[in-house]
């Protein structure tokens, strides 16, 4: 058994399922933990909700986390100021996905799989997010803000204790990341390669939690 870490898909399908299916070679027995930001700027926003959806009623552990592009998404349903945001935040993308041209054309159950996403997951020695945590409050967890949109965030090490964060929604270089996996390993581990960006960055990454081997594919979506 082991355990992956992915996140900041936006939309790359293609990327995402060679990333999964021959990379890392997911099975029933592994765990899979997405942290978040599915939807938005790449080309396939429906295809990648169906591929977890489906893989998740095919038995495999995947948790999916929230990010801001979800919870862009969430909040431009009730609110027009945020419509126009997540419309140029990648929004245009994942409406043309569903063929649609309004929100209320998405069907139920992707409604009911963005409201049903955890913010964060607490392991034994890891904290998976999205974006970060604020570790000046009493609960670092506390504050939604920080946990969908940080950029930095300090660590404070006796309330991180032995565990290690990891998180996607800042882009960096791929060797910035192996970088932050060579000994002694950070404490905080980004993740996230920029996969949509395909002409300036453009990995996939996945980390595996148990070795802290990294595995990533350059972006194959067409175009």
């Amino acid at each position: 058994m082991s355990r992956y870490a992915i996140s900041d898909i936006h939309g790359c399908l293609k990327t995402f399922r060679y990333l999964v299916e021959e990379v890392i070679q997911l099975k029933h027995k592994d765990d899979l933990y997405l942290l978040g930001d599915y939807i938005d700027r790449g080309p396939d926003s429906k295809g990648v909700l169906d591929y977890i959806m489906a893989s998740q009623k095919e038995g495999y552990s995947i948790h999916a986390l929230c990010g801001n592009h979800e919870d862009m998404l969430l909040q431009a349903r009730e609110d027009a100021l945020y419509h126009t945001t997540w419309m140029l935040n990648g929004g245009k993308e994942t409406l043309k996905s569903f063929q649609a041209t309004s929100l209320q054309e998405i069907g139920p159950v992707y409604w009911a799989f963005f409201e049903k996403l955890d913010l964060f997951l607490e392991l034994d020695d890891y904290l998976l997010v999205h974006a970060g945590f604020n570790f000046a409050a009493a609960d670092p967890s506390s504050d939604r803000h920080t946990l969908l949109w940080a950029r930095d965030f300090e660590v404070d090490p006796q309330k991180l204790g032995h565990r290690k964060v990891v998180h996607g929604h800042t882009p960096i270089p791929l060797e910035q990341m192996k970088t932050s996996l060579q000994t002694p390993v950070d404490s905080v581990l980004n993740i996230d390669g920029g996969c949509v960006f395909k002409s300036r960055l453009g990995y996939l990454a996945a980390l595996n939690l148990d070795t802290l081997e990294l595995k990533f594919t350059p972006n194959r979506e067409e175009g």
